[in-house]
């Protein structure tokens, strides 16, 4: 979050001068940027800000992910303040207005669904996706843009190679079957093994997990959320090793490893 969410500094006492609706969020930013308002919000721009935005939306995956309401509420708020701060600072730069970014965002959505706002049709949500891809190639014509160039090089990596990958296939560049997939991933495990150098080894092992993600492509399995559950799953069993170790007071460093897998299944167990 950013520093005047986190410590609160303008406090509640004029929490009533500002609706509850969208307006009174764009009114309260305007505060903040004004004159009379937050030093620290007017001297941010549209790069300071970044990091704080990617923060926010990965504190929103994780209410959605928790199936948490009340944080869901507070992180969608979050979020959605740091869309109207961007629109702020490009009104105070003279860039673009907030009617601009309306009209973009309608105007693609209403040119992206022509079995809704047009004479198209749709049977079934993947012949959507289809379509969805055929426009956006239109969309390209006479531009040097690749397929792959709508996907933000910023996202985490393995969400980056998922992404890439989708773009690739749609255009044709693909396996015929899964069967193609898993062979290929089994290729490069065994170049991964024969690779002799620290940048041989660095490399080979980028295409495995490359091969891994277009696996999880291929069975419909969103790879960056997969590892977020390996992950939790991993924090879930180790914290409870290590809790259970001090239990039976026992120091778990100085555990020997067959220990050690002991208490991981045991953890499982405990978890299941």
């Amino acid at each position: 979050m950013s520093p005047q969410q986190s410590s609160n500094p303008h406090g509640d006492a004029h929490t009533d001068a500002y609706a509850d609706t969208y307006e009174g969020l764009v009114q309260l930013v305007e505060r903040l940027r004004g004159p009379d308002g937050c030093p620290w919000d007017r001297e941010q721009t549209h790069d300071s800000m970044k990091r704080y935005i990617v923060e926010e939306c990965y504190e929103l995956i994780d209410a959605i992910e928790r199936d948490d309401g009340d944080k869901l509420i507070e992180e969608l708020g979050d979020v959605l303040f740091h869309v109207v701060f961007q629109m702020q600072l490009a009104i105070d730069a003279g860039e673009f207005g907030r009617e601009q970014v309306y009209r973009a965002v309608v105007r693609k959505l209403v040119r992206r669904h022509p079995h809704v706002f047009g004479d198209g049709t749709a049977k079934d949500p993947r012949q959507i996706e289809t379509t969805w891809d055929e426009i956006k190639r239109h969309e390209r014509q006479g531009t040097e843009e690749s397929t792959l160039d709508g996907v933000p090089k910023q996202m985490p990596a393995l969400a980056y190679a998922q992404a890439v990958h989708a773009r690739a296939a749609r255009t044709g560049f693909d396996w015929n079957d899964y069967q193609g997939v898993l062979d290929k991933l089994a290729e490069e495990l065994r170049e991964l093994g024969a690779a002799e150098s620290d940048a041989e080894r660095e490399r080979e092992m980028g295409d495995v997990l490359a091969s891994v993600v277009n696996a999880a492509r291929w069975l419909k399995v969103d790879a960056e959320s997969a590892l977020r559950g390996a992950n939790a799953r991993f924090y879930r069993r180790f914290t409870a090793m290590e809790r259970v170790s001090r239990e039976r007071g026992l120091d778990f460093a100085d555990l020997s490893l067959g220990e050690k897998e002991a208490l991981w299944q045991e953890a499982k167990q405990l978890e299941g």
